[in-house]
């Protein structure tokens, strides 16, 4: 077992033909309930399928169902997350900081110039494609990521605490969310602790204000 999501659990698998190891998110079809459930599967999917190719997304192999189960194989990444990184640092230098900003900020690019928002941008989804390197970041978990036009508006709230842009919270937002939650990054990179601490939606928005 690799992790635990709200909808799915991704587990180590390995492919008998070739040996090759490979990451496997199993999401119980029981847990989509309603048919915005299954549509949330489907493009996160198809999404991920559409980013394909750009080395700082995790790359994905296929998409498999049973009777029970939708299964997402996935490229293995074995450093762990950033997240944990970052505890086992305290926090990054400028430098480091700088250099592992420019990699989110290029997978922000890349999603948005594919017409993609990616909306739970945090240093839990970005993973570590092996031990030794930091800078091999891998975005990961598109369960919240829709697919927009210019000048499109979205209306509902989506994100994790911390994170999440204050006009998200207002219920007016675009691909411009994702940049807010870039910069929380890059503060979290440099100082070790989120820069709001409130936890409620509205103190958070009059922090922001």
């Amino acid at each position: 077992k690799l992790g635990q999501g709200q909808f799915g659990t991704t587990y180590l698998c390995t492919d008998r033909a070739t040996g090759a190891d490979y990451a496997c998110k199993s999401i119980g079809k029981r847990k989509l309930i309603t048919k915005e459930d299954v549509e949330d599967v489907r493009r996160e999917i198809q999404i991920m399928h559409h980013l394909a190719g750009h080395r700082n997304v995790v790359a994905i192999k296929g998409a498999y169902e049973d009777q029970v189960y939708v299964h997402i194989v996935m490229e293995l990444c074995g450093g762990g997350e950033l997240f944990d990184r970052i505890i086992q640092r305290g926090h990054y230098s400028e430098r480091k900081a700088a250099e592992l900003t420019r990699i989110v900020v290029g997978v922000v690019e890349a999603c948005h110039s594919l017409g993609v928002i990616h909306r739970d941008l945090k240093p839990e989804n970005f993973l570590l494609a092996n031990k030794d390197d930091d800078m091999s970041l891998k975005a990961i978990d598109f369960g919240l990521s829709v697919f927009f036009k210019p000048g499109q508006v979205f209306t509902d709230v989506v994100g994790s605490p911390y994170y999440v842009a204050p006009e998200v919270l207002r219920k007016r937002y675009g691909p411009e969310a994702d940049v807010w939650t870039a910069g929380v990054i890059l503060y979290i990179l440099l100082s070790g602790v989120p820069p709001f601490w409130a936890g409620r939606a509205l103190c958070f928005i009059v922090n922001c204000d």
